[in-house]
This record gives C-alpha cells, structure tokens and sequence, in this order.
C-alpha cells in the first residue's frame, strides 16, 4: 500500500514547516504534532501511512515515544522514521532498538527523505 499520509511530531514549528511543505509538494499528506501527547491524539483522530519522529522534544522524547507506538497493537505495522540532529551511530542504533524502520539526520534532504519513505511503498 502507497504511502500517502504522514504524521509528523516536531517539537520546532520551522522544521514542522520546512518538512510539512516539502513533502506536500511532493504529493503527500502531512498532519503535525508538537510533542508526544499531540502524536497520540493525532493517532487517535486518523491512521497515518507512516510517522516522522523527532528525538529530542519535551515530555516524552522521540525514543520514548516510537516505543510506545510500536508496540501498541492498535498502532501496528505503520513505519516509524527517526528524524533528528542526534547523528551518532549509537542514536541509530538506540532509534532502530525501540522500533524505528529507518533514520534520517538532520539537516534533512527532502529527496533523501522521499527515497527513505517510497522505500515502504
């Protein structure tokens, strides 16, 4: 199934807007939330594709956060993409240990982003 619309939790409203509008362009539909209690609503209110998931937010942090997804049933099988400025090897590994699909650094190349996601198409 195509991936089409996108969650994504960021606690900074410029990269909210940065990523919100780069991947509209390119043909998806983007909901957002600011932290982790939003995330969980959002969820509640419509079934995304896929979540991109920042790390370091207040309250409950990215890492924290994918976790509890990923193992909720109710929330099973949608892709989560780690996306922060976290970049060490240890950060990926901890992401993809709680339940990531993938990781991506910041700053994000839009088209790097797009491969990573039409990579679950």
């Amino acid at each position: 199934m195509p991936i089409r619309n996108i969650l994504l939790v960021d606690d900074s409203k410029t990269e909210l807007h940065f990523l919100s509008d780069s991947l509209v362009k390119r043909g998806f539909s983007v909901r957002t939330a600011e932290n982790g209690e939003q995330a969980l609503q959002r969820l509640t209110e419509g079934r995304p594709d896929l979540i991109l998931m920042d790390v370091v937010m207040p309250g409950q942090n990215g890492f924290q956060l994918t976790r509890s997804i990923t193992r909720d049933p109710r929330f099973e099988g949608i892709p989560v993409i780690m996306c922060s400025s976290k970049g060490q090897e240890t950060d990926k590994v901890w992401g993809l240990r709680q339940g990531a699909r993938d990781y991506i650094v910041k700053p994000v190349d839009p088209d790097e982003l797009v491969a990573k996601i039409r990579a679950f198409d």
